[in-house]
């Protein structure tokens, strides 16, 4: 039973977290945490690697070590390291780290001075003030975690939709083996490229004489089959996950892709079209009385209620039902119209590569620029740039320049927005950058007011072209920054700034809601990588789905100009 990136890069999460519990070397911990990244972030399966003879060594931070032990994983599932570690660490603490605010640190700290190993325990001293105390917490921390132990004491998990894919992937595969199986699609959440879902669900046809349920239900990665029935059947795999399949007559397959992807809004708004015209709409098609009308295709369905085909990133219920009706559907942008990346690292600061080697894999990518911006120096977790060695990083990128064809390197910084909104490096030396982004990494629970008056004097300052995450939030990790996302996005409009959406499956920033904003007020997003190894350009993927889901079409969209008009428009801001 081959274990999937994503469970690797969780297990190195949790002996990383069980090491910093125990106060282990920190340079053993980040080596795990980078390793972890490594893992998750990569396009192709581990277990394929290690089946192929690859040396994973030459992975960015993995190293002998590490390259045992993934190699372990993939041979026997389980890992020996884990498995001593949880021995050494007292029963308990692995579970208060599912409590919000609580990290390794904190859960080190609790269990030393106040003997806490369980959330019943973290709730007696939270309530007797006993929490605020301990250094790194505070009144307002504890109340925080009083707050989350106060409220439903299991929340169903979400999976990242760039996570979704790996499981699903490896499901149609083994179900593309079955006999008599015509097609199979994910739809639900899943299909409308929503930041995480909750389950899958998997349509399928196949012709009568099939063994698709029998492979489903048999596939070596479920743990439990919940039901199995002849048209439907659902498991839960080792991971976690819930799947259903259901089994689709071809006459009825398009209505049931749209009935199951949804959303809930999206169909009932469609269910109500067809009742204004005598038509009943559900799963198994459309029904003029009992005579079926349509379903084989999502399109008859929507032809069926005088709509063109409605792609199903925008079935939503948030005004695509009227534009289509008045022919006003935006022509959303894909991953072809990218013509650049504007936002990644090199190994100078926190990245795995050299500069010349994320250009040529950005040009593999299919990309005809990239702008290289490493850290400042603000930022010295990262080992961030002072202005002399950025200085030296652009004389290297104008050499590079002078050899590459087919790419153009863009000289910039991602330069850290300090809390009183003033940039990190010096006015002279950023006026010389092609590209200035500027992010928040620091301060996240500054008070609303403060937050957004912070940022909105970044955006305001001359040499600022582009603001990166806008809301500075992490999937399931790290909520966004308190902020006025219009204020921000009608000032960004004002200066002339862009906005980044960062496709970085962890981050997706910004949402669709407020991707969506931007467009109607004037503000191009550039859609970015944040590559820190020549393997994450791929993740650009996950941003074309997020901007699909704002509306957002390629004119919308920064990086999809040529370099000679991006140059423009830079030199125009």
């Amino acid at each position: 039973m081959p274990l999937h990136n994503a469970d690797i890069a969780r297990i190195f999460e949790e002996i990383a977290d069980l090491l910093e519990i125990q106060n282990a070397n920190p340079f053993r911990i980040r080596a795990y945490r980078n390793a972890a990244r490594t893992v998750r972030d990569l396009p192709t399966e581990v277990a394929a690697l290690v089946a192929g003879g690859r040396d994973l060594t030459r992975l960015p931070g993995i190293g002998q070590d590490l390259a045992g032990q993934i190699a372990e994983l993939v041979r026997t599932g389980m890992s020996a390291k884990l498995a001593q570690l949880r021995k050494q660490t007292p029963a308990g603490l692995s579970g208060l780290m599912q409590v919000p605010d609580l990290g390794p640190k904190r859960v080190q700290a609790l269990y030393q001075h106040l003997h806490i190993r369980t959330t019943a325990q973290l709730k007696k001293a939270a309530q007797s003030g006993k929490l605020r105390r301990l250094p790194g917490f505070g009144a307002k921390t504890e109340q925080r975690i009083l707050e989350a132990l106060g409220g439903p004491r299991h929340k169903a998990r979400r999976w990242l939709l760039a996570v979704a894919r790996q499981y699903a992937d490896g499901l149609l595969t083994h179900l593309a083996a079955a006999r008599g199986l015509e097609q199979a699609v994910v739809a639900g959440s899943f299909r409308r490229c929503k930041e995480t879902v909750g389950d899958l669900d998997i349509l399928v046809s196949a012709a009568p004489d099939n063994d698709v349920m029998a492979r489903f239900v048999g596939y070596d990665e479920v743990k439990r089959v919940l039901s199995r029935g002849q048209t439907r059947s659902t498991v839960v795999l080792r991971a976690g996950l819930q799947v259903d399949l259901r089994l689709i007559e071809p006459a009825s397959f398009g209505a049931a892709l749209h009935y199951f992807t949804g959303s809930r809004a999206h169909n009932i708004a469609v269910r109500k079209l067809g009742q204004q015209a005598g038509l009943k709409i559900n799963e198994y098609g459309v029904f003029r009385g009992t005579k079926r009308i349509a379903g084989a295709t999502e399109a008859a369905v929507f032809q069926s209620v005088g709509l063109p085909y409605i792609p199903p990133e925008l079935r939503e219920d948030r005004g695509e039902i009227e534009a289509a009706r008045a022919g006003r559907l935006p022509q959303l942008v894909r991953l072809d119209d990218i013509k650049g990346d504007l936002h990644a690292h090199s190994k100078a600061t926190d990245g795995h590569h050299s500069i010349e080697e994320m250009a040529r894999a950005a040009k593999a990518a299919g990309l005809s620029y990239l702008a290289i911006t490493d850290h400042s120096r603000h930022l010295t977790v990262a080992k961030g740039l002072d202005p002399a060695r950025l200085l030296r990083q652009m004389d290297e990128i104008d050499a590079l320049n002078e050899r590459l064809r087919g790419i153009t390197v863009l000289k910039g910084i991602e330069v850290d927005i300090l809390e009183d909104g003033s940039l990190d490096l010096p006015d002279a030396l950023l006026r010389r950058l092609d590209v200035v982004v500027g992010a928040v990494h620091s301060r996240f629970r500054l008070s609303r007011n403060k937050q957004t008056e912070r940022i909105l004097r970044a955006l305001r300052h001359p040499c600022l072209t582009l603001l990166a995450h806008p809301s500075g939030r992490l999937l399931g990790q790290r909520p966004a920054y308190e902020v006025n996302m219009e204020a921000i996005i009608h000032t960004a409009a004002e200066e002339g700034c862009f906005l980044e959406l960062n496709a970085h499956p962890e981050r997706l920033d910004l949402d669709d809601i407020h991707c969506k904003m931007a467009r109607e007020a004037g503000v191009l997003l550039s859609l970015n990588s944040d590559a820190h190894s020549n393997t994450d350009f791929r993740n650009m993927i996950w941003a074309v789905g997020q901007a699909r889901r704002g509306w957002l079409e390629a004119k919308d969209v920064l990086n999809t100009r040529t370099l000679g008009t991006l140059r423009k428009l830079l030199k125009k801001h």
